[in-house]
Formats: structure tokens, C-alpha cells, sequence
């Protein structure tokens, strides 16, 4: 039940108290777990195409670009505490006086801390750092080699420091070029000029947060001018936050809503499903997105920018038969044989698999079941050889209702404890390095609401702690996960060199992230 005052802040929010009330029931009957099939395979789900093909697609592509609004759509609100866990633990275990750093990584099995001390000179911000650890300690030379270690790390993380650790991900800088550092954000606009262009323009939208909005903002500015004279590219960049009316509340281990200290009911972002709303806010006739964390330096990216061109040429491919097809579904007097051809052309083309009752139904019947299917929102996304790395993969998936899709599943939305299910994620041979490409428009050109495409069921259940108690929390399905789970989706292999997130600040040493 909840008071007047409850009901008052549940309104603010832009929601209702049933919305509330289902999001405390989903909690209390814990996550649906996705149902795999198979896992999505080479000629089973995923498409690989040879150089010819890729060249073509790219030709078609850059062929229609001018004539398209194109949008890049960069995720860019999570702040980069998480790169610097180890650095974190290092700073409150490491004592320069009592031992070195060679005896903290044996004692605390830290393998992170030697290869980050080992290549200081070789991160894009050791000239910022040391800069600031000789203003904040004028004798810095004189220190101990595991002193200074221990006060280079304090001056880019502590708050009278650089504080590296407050910053989203995207204003870090990511990459060294002589003595110029750049910004991932930087970057993902040079990346935009490669393929995400048309008429010269590039329109970029990041999802940041409301406290990091003006420094997105001020970076803008800064390097605007430069950037548009060598990539000869307007930017256009725009940005929005995570809707309060996306957040979700929480229950205790008793089962009862959780509240503030003032007895308000605590509200929590709803992890990356939330951005839905944002996405659904854009007006373009293509979407690409891309984490923020996900970027290479210039020299390479002319060749992973190919890939997006890729990506984008099967998308308008796939588009442009769909929808010829819905034109001849709107006219009457369609054919057996029209039919047929259009439900191939969602099964082998889109993945769709046709209901067996096909065949019985009337011509009246088979054109509402093939419009349905067809006037969707169109994803292409690439996949990449598993190679041991973390995240979700393609599977074929059946619902509750016995319906069978190609699905992107994350592991969280695996139950492990069954046998048959662990076995499928073990043969599974890409996964998700989400790299997408999106067409969000129908057939007459209207925007799609996407809000209509989501899969209410696979939201995530997390265990998490807030002021030292245990909560229960409730993320939406994710944005490309259970949010795009009634899209049309293709497949596509691309190589593992598209994909190269930072996950740990040790990850900027890797090669695609230094120039040679």
C-alpha cells in the first residue's frame, strides 16, 4: 500500500502506482530465464560474406548514404570507476615503506599493478598525471620508486587530483598522439566522419549523465573547430539522459519496498534497457550504435570503419525488399505464389521462422500474418569469433508461447543450473560485441514507436547494496536484448579487430589503442 505522499512521488516521476506495483511483482517472482534452442551458427543465424560481397554491400551503402539522415547513437553515461578497481584496492593496501610493488602483487595476486607500473610512460595520460603529481608534491623526484608509484595513482583518482574516477569513460583520454591525448568521445567523432557522414555532415547522439552533461559539452567546444578542418565534417552532436520515468524501485531481503532515510521510496537507474526511450527519441533513416568504451585509434579505424559500412549495406539491402514486399501486401489480389515468396524471404533473409499452419491459412489470413511480420524495426548486427571474451551471444530462443526467434542473450539471462541449457552456451561460437546497425522506420517512412518491441519478460534481476543493506534491484531488458526482442534481426560475422572495449585501464595498452 502506499501513502499519499508515495503516490505523490510516484506521479513526479512520470509514472503510475500500477507500473509500480508490477515492477514490486516482478521482483517478488524473480527473472524469466531465456529459453535457448541453439546457438546461432555460420549458415544457422549468421551471415559470412566473402570480399566481393562485403565490397558490394559497402558500394550499395555509400551509393544511398547521401540520400539517408544518419545517426550515431553512442551510450556514454557509465563513469569509469570500474577501470580502476585494482587501482582503488592499491591505494588502500599498498604501504611503500613495508614492501615493494613486486611483493603487494605477489601477496595480493594482482598481476594488474605490475603491467600498469611497467608502462606508465605508455598510457595516453601519464604527461597529464605527472604534471599534476609534481604540483601536488614538489619533491616528487626524490621519492622512493613505490612512493611515487603510490602518488602518481593518488593524482589521477583522488578528488584533489584529476579524478579520473568521477569522469565518464568518454572524457578520459584514450589515446596518444605525439604529445596530444585524445578523448574516446574525440575519437568517436573522428570514427563518425569515416562512415556515418551525409552531405558532410555528422550527427552524433551520446546518452550521458546529467553530471556530466556540461564537460561533454566544454570537450565539444573545445575541439570542434580543429576536428571539422581535418576531417572536413560538420558535427552535429546532441545529448539526453536517462529518464526518471525509466527508473525502477527495489525490495529488501523481507520483500518490502526499499526507502531513503526520509522513508522516500528509492528509485534506481534501470541499467542500458532505460535507454530505449532515448533511442526511440531520434529521427533518423539509419542507427548505428556503439559503446563509447569501444574505439580504436585513427590508423586503424579506416579499416573497422569498413565494417559499418558493411553492416549498413545489408540493412538498406534487407530494407528495401521489405519493404517492396509490404508495398504488394498493401494491394489486394496477391497470389499463392507472392505469399510464399515473401515467407521465404523472412525466413532465410530475416531470420523469422514461418508458423507450420502457414499453408491453411486464407489469402486474407497469410497477408495480415506476413505484413505483421514484416513491418518491423530491422537490426544487422555484427558478431565476432568467441575468443574467451565476456558478454552475451546469439541464440535461437523459443518463448513462452512456443514461438522461436534469433535473440542477442546475455549471461545473466541464462539459467546455468540446467544442464541442457549450459551445454548450448558452450557451443556457441560468436558473440555479441554489440555493433549495430538500425532501421527504425516503416515502409511509408514513418517512425516506428519501439516502445511496442520489447520483451517485458526478460528484465534483469540483480542483487545489489545500498547504504550497506541488501536490495533486490530491477533492470529493464536490455537495450539490445530484450528491448529489441521482437525486432527483425541479421547476423553478421565481422573480425575480432571491431572489437576492442576497455574494461580495465591496463586495456589502453593494448595495440589498438597505441599508436605505433
Amino acid at each position: 500500500m502506499f501513502s499519499d505522499k508515495d503516490i505523490q512521488q510516484i506521479t513526479n516521476k512520470g509514472i503510475t502506482v500500477d507500473q509500480v506495483n508490477a515492477q514490486v511483482l516482478r521482483l517478488k517472482n524473480g527473472m524469466s530465464y531465456s529459453n535457448l534452442i541453439a546457438a546461432a551458427t555460420i549458415g544457422k543465424g549468421i551471415e559470412s560474406y566473402d570480399e566481393n560481397d562485403i565490397e558490394n554491400f559497402i558500394k550499395l551503402y555509400e551509393d544511398r548514404n547521401e540520400k539517408l539522415s544518419i545517426i550515431k547513437f553512442v551510450p556514454a553515461s557509465g563513469a569509469a570507476t570500474r577501470m580502476f578497481k585494482f587501482l582503488f584496492q592499491f591505494i588502500k593496501n599498498y604501504n611503500p615503506l613495508k614492501e615493494s610493488i613486486e611483493s603487494y602483487s605477489e601477496r595480493k595476486s594482482d598481476e594488474l599493478i605490475k603491467t600498469f607500473v611497467a608502462n606508465l610512460e605508455n598510457f595516453p595520460f601519464y604527461n597529464e598525471v605527472i604534471l599534476k603529481v609534481k604540483q601536488i608534491h614538489p619533491n616528487y623526484d626524490t621519492f622512493t620508486e613505490g612512493e611515487k608509484h603510490l602518488q602518481f595513482v593518488k593524482a589521477m583518482l583522488d578528488t584533489n587530483g584529476l579524478n579520473y574516477s568521477f569522469l565518464p569513460k568518454g572524457l578520459l583520454p584514450f589515446h596518444k598522439y605525439g604529445n596530444t591525448a585524445i578523448t574516446a568521445f574525440q575519437e568517436h567523432l573522428f570514427e563518425s566522419s569515416l562512415y556515418g557522414t551525409s552531405n558532410g555532415i555528422a550527427h552524433l547522439h551520446f546518452t550521458v549523465s546529467e553530471a556530466h552533461h556540461d564537460y561533454f559539452i566544454n570537450e565539444f567546444n573545445k575541439i570542434k573547430n580543429d576536428l571539422e578542418q581535418k576531417t572536413n565534417t560538420t558535427f552535429k552532436v546532441s545529448f539526453s539522459f536517462q529518464k526518471e520515468a525509466t527508473e525502477t524501485v527495489a525490495l529488501t531481503k523481507e520483500g518490502r519496498v526499499f526507502r531513503n532515510e526520509d522513508d522516500s521510496i528509492l528509485f534506481r537507474p534501470a541499467g542500458h534497457g532505460a535507454l530505449l526511450e532515448n533511442l526511440n527519441d531520434l529521427d533518423g533513416d539509419i542507427i548505428f550504435i556503439k559503446n563509447i568504451d569501444n574505439i580504436v585509434v585513427s590508423e586503424k579505424n579506416i579499416a573497422v570503419s569498413n565494417y559499418k559500412k558493411l553492416l549498413a549495406g545489408i540493412l538498406l539491402e534487407a530494407q528495401e525488399k521489405a519493404f517492396s514486399y509490404l508495398h504488394k501486401l498493401d494491394k489486394p489480389n496477391l497470389s499463392e505464389t507472392d505469399f510464399n515468396i515473401i515467407a521465404l524471404f523472412l525466413r532465410y533473409r530475416l531470420n523469422v521462422p514461418i508458423n507450420p499452419d502457414f499453408e491453411d491459412y486464407s489469402l486474407e489470413e497469410k497477408s495480415i500474418y506476413l505484413k505483421d511480420k514484416l513491418n518491423r524495426p530491422i537490426r544487422v548486427c555484427g558478431m565476432v569469433k568467441n575468443e574467451g571474451e565476456p558478454g552475451g551471444g546469439p541464440f535461437w530462443v523459443k518463448d513462452n508461447k512456443g514461438k522461436i526467434s534469433l535473440q542477442i542473450v546475455e549471461f545473466a539471462q541464462i539459467n546455468f543450473g540446467k544442464k541442457g541449457q549450459q551445454s548450448l552456451v558452450y557451443k556457441a561460437t560468436h558473440f555479441n560485441p554489440t555493433d549495430l546497425v538500425c532501421g527504425v522506420k516503416n515502409y511509408k517512412g514513418e517512425k516506428f514507436d519501439l516502445k511496442k518491441f520489447v520483451d517485458p519478460e526478460a528484465a534483469f534481476i540483480t542483487m545489489k547494496t545500498q547504504n550497506g543493506v541488501d536490495i533486490k534491484a530491477l533492470e529493464l531488458p536490455g537495450l539490445w536484448n530484450g528491448s529489441m526482442a521482437h525486432w527483425n534481426s541479421i547476423f553478421v560475422e565481422v573480425p575480432l579487430e571491431t572489437f576492442n572495449p576497455v574494461k580495465t585501464v591496463n586495456d589502453l595498452l593494448k595495440p589498438a589503442h597505441q599508436v605505433l
